[in-house]
């Protein structure tokens, strides 16, 4: 007691019968606080002192009951320090913690006089107060089995919440197991929340059998933890089991809505089963489900992508006939999109009239779609009107509108129109991406403009791009045929310095370079080192190795080439003696 306002010289009656038990001493000390401002405590405190270990000293802890007397008169003045005193669980449960962490075994008179005081609001409380889900399991468990304390169901959810947020999914398994047996059934949102844990862990086979024991109990599932898990199966790429747990819980308190078609139509959408889809699709009616709009997008785009475009336009006629239901930009867009890339431009842009004069306007998407179609086909006049036509709608030109236009440019051989638009991107501070390098650089190598691309490849290292091979095999290519090999080999140790690692491509582009220059202890090395990474060269550049080898006169190294790419591609090589490259 320091509250020194309140009572500046306590006067003790105490009474210290001792006792020694087992590694604790207990002793009881009663203390009366003689009456002040009309108010008395009565105070006794059990102590234990603790047994010694190898690491922590002994110490003595005390659990206070407190019993306030009142009589009568006013509050005294430090009366909120009281308030501390008339909750002795919260210091019980402290001393509860200390005996379980550093105090076992406990002996029979300390369990006694545990069992006596425990309750099941004082654990939850120990196992809120251990701050640890693996103690409070131990303790969970060890309470159960000392003194027969039937958990609350707040102890049980607190413990699965915990436990699987820790990632201790068997444990929390443990703990569900041991709820069911007490008969403190989760409610939906835990079940549901359990189901999720062990689904984002990537344990499906635990949520499904968890999902089983539930509906063994009759405890109704939340439709949203099934649909979460058929999202997450989904994502997982486990379409088909994702599909057979729908159809096993159709029967079972289990009533799908939108979210779970749209779930499972996308899914089988963007594994090309469009047939499959269209028949959740016509289901959905059976449940008293009837398809969105984000439904409609869904499907309609995985026609689309399957190259049934008209199929999709059929359907977006479809939703323009309904009430309750209209097209938005994503539905035209799709469409549009599909059109562009069978190169069927003209029904693309009348397909862009109607959706402007139905008053839907169209994104930097539309528009971007619509310019790499034209651009693919060869129309760079419409593809540059359509360019000049995004302004009046608010649409601002992006890295995919300069990609679109630069790949189109350079399909029709206009290299210098292109790398216009790549100054343009840099005076409006549009980064290029991989794809912008790749085609610029491909279509300055076409021409044999090797040195502006070579500069294109030293300014994309200085990018926080990550490059890929197919971005370097063009120029290396290029410096070997024109026989600067010094040039190319530097141009490889830069992209490894990139953290992108040569392809099939690049080394058969250097063994066959190499072979043409006569240096074939570096062609051999090459394509040692090509077999030391995993990558397995094709016909073409083993036949071109070991006809060089013969005409190099090393006849020895060409039956090891052969030998050795016979046993990789388990395939027959027939070699022909004249070397079939120009040297």
């Amino acid at each position: 007691m320091k509250g020194r306002e309140f009572y500046q010289e306590p006067n003790f009656e105490s009474g210290v019968p001792s006792r020694n038990f087992g590694h604790c001493q207990e002793e009881n000390f009663e203390y009366l606080i003689r009456p002040r401002y009309g108010v008395g405590l009565h105070m006794t405190l059990f102590s234990f002192t603790t047994r010694a270990s190898r690491v922590r000293p002994a110490s003595k802890l005390f659990v206070p009951q407190y019993h306030i007397q009142s009589h009568g008169g006013s509050h005294p003045p430090g009366y909120k320090d009281v308030k501390v005193v008339q909750k002795p669980e919260a210091w019980f449960v402290k001393v509860v913690c200390t005996l379980f962490l550093y105090s076992q075994p406990l002996s029979d008179r300390s369990l006694g006089y545990l069992s006596k005081h425990l309750s099941p609001l004082i654990e939850l409380q120990v196992v809120k107060w251990l701050n640890d889900p693996a103690l409070g399991l131990k303790f969970f468990e060890f309470s159960r089995v000392k003194f027969n304390i039937t958990h609350s169901f707040w102890t049980y959810t607190l413990l699965m919440r915990s436990l699987c947020n820790m990632g201790l999914h068997e444990s929390a398994k443990l703990v569900f197991d041991y709820a069911r047996i007490d008969r403190h059934l989760p409610d939906d949102t835990i079940v549901g929340f359990i189901i999720s844990s062990f689904a984002r862990a990537g344990d499906f086979g635990m949520a499904k059998k968890l999902l089983a024991e539930i509906q063994s109990d009759e405890v109704g599932i939340d439709i949203f933890a099934l649909n979460n898990l058929l999202n997450m199966m989904i994502k997982q790429n486990k379409l088909e089991e994702a599909v057979s747990l729908y159809k096993e819980n159709l029967g079972l308190n289990f009533n799908p809505d939108n979210w779970t078609f749209n779930i499972l139509i996308l899914g089988l959408c963007k594994a090309r089963q469009v047939d499959k889809a269209f028949e959740f699709f016509n289901d959905m009616w059976i449940f008293g489900c009837f398809p969105d709009i984000l439904t409609y997008n869904t499907i309609i785009g995985g026609l689309c992508r399957a190259n049934e475009v008209d199929r999709g336009h059929e359907l977006l006629n479809e939703i323009r006939l309904r009430d309750d239901c209209s097209p938005d930009v994503v539905t035209y867009t799709s469409v549009i999109s599909g059109y562009c890339k069978l190169g069927k431009m003209g029904k693309a842009s009348a397909l862009l009239n109607e959706m402007i004069n139905s008053g839907t306007v169209p994104s930097a998407v539309t528009f971007n779609v619509l310019i790499d179609g034209f651009g693919k086909v060869g129309d760079m006049l419409s593809a540059k009107s359509m360019y000049e036509k995004m302004a009046s709608f608010g649409c601002i030109a992006d890295v995919v509108t300069f990609t679109s236009l630069i790949d189109g440019y350079c399909r029709n051989g206009d290299v210098n129109r292109s790398l216009q638009l790549w100054n343009t991107m840099k005076v409006r501070n549009i980064s290029p991406n991989v794809y912008t390098f790749s085609i610029i650089i491909n279509a300055l190598c076409k021409e044999n403009r090797l040195h502006e691309a070579r500069e294109l490849l030293k300014e994309l290292t200085c990018t926080n791009i990550v490059p890929k091979p197919f971005i370097f095999n063009p120029v290396i290519d290029g410096f070997c045929k024109s026989g600067n090999l010094d040039e190319a080999n530097l141009i490889v140790v830069e992209m490894k310095e990139k953290k992108c690692y040569p392809d099939k491509v690049t080394y058969t582009i250097l063994i066959i370079g190499h072979c043409m220059k006569g240096r074939m202890l570096e062609a051999i090395g090459i394509f040692d080192k090509m077999l030391s990474v995993g990558c397995v060269p094709d016909d073409f550049a083993v036949h071109s190795l070991v006809s060089c080898l013969f005409k190099a006169g090393m006849p020895n190294e060409a039956s090891r080439v052969s030998t050795i790419s016979s046993l990789d591609n388990n395939i027959p090589l027939r070699i022909n003696r004249v070397v079939p490259v120009a040297a």
